[in-house]
C-alpha cells in the first residue's frame, strides 16, 4: 500500500507553509489533521458555534477529497478551549453526524495554535466500500 498525501484545493499553503498534509491515506485508512475554526479565506468565526461550523465544514472538504464521508468516520478528537462551550460544539456536531457515532474524545487545553482558535477536530476513519 502507498501513502497518498491528502491536501485539497486551497489548503496547499498548509501544507507548503507549516510542513503538513491536511490527511494522509493509506490503503482505505485516512488520518486527518486538526480542522479548526478558520475559513479558506483567513476568516475566524467569531464564537464556538461559527468555529465548530467551519471546522466541521473543513473536514468535510477533506473527506470527500479523500474520497470518504462522515459515515467513514470511527474516530474524533476534539480540543477545546472551554469546556463550558461543549454543549454548542455537541449542537452543530449533530449537523454532520447524526447517527452511528463514532469513538470520540474531548480534551480541554488551555490554548490553540493561535489565540483566537476555540475549537480543533482530527479524525481517523476508515472507508467501508472501497
Amino acid at each position: 500500500m502507498t501513502k497518498q498525501l491528502i491536501n485539497p484545493q486551497g489548503m496547499e499553503f498548509l501544507y507548503e507553509e507549516y510542513q503538513f498534509s491536511q490527511a494522509v491515506k493509506v490503503g482505505n485508512q485516512i488520518w486527518i489533521s486538526g480542522q479548526i475554526g478558520m475559513n479558506e479565506k483567513g476568516e475566524i468565526g467569531n464564537d464556538i458555534t461559527e468555529q465548530t461550523r467551519i471546522a466541521f465544514e473543513n473536514l468535510e472538504y477533506v473527506l470527500e477529497e479523500a474520497g470518504a464521508t462522515f459515515d467513514d468516520i470511527v474516530e474524533i478528537t476534539t480540543y477545546h478551549t472551554s469546556m463550558e462551550n461543549l454543549a454548542a460544539f455537541q449542537k452543530v456536531r449533530s449537523e454532520f453526524i447524526q447517527a452511528d457515532y463514532p469513538a470520540w474524545t474531548a480534551v480541554g487545553v488551555k490554548e490553540l495554535v493561535l489565540p483566537d482558535f476555540l475549537i480543533e477536530i482530527k479524525a481517523t476513519v476508515v472507508i467501508q466500500n472501497q
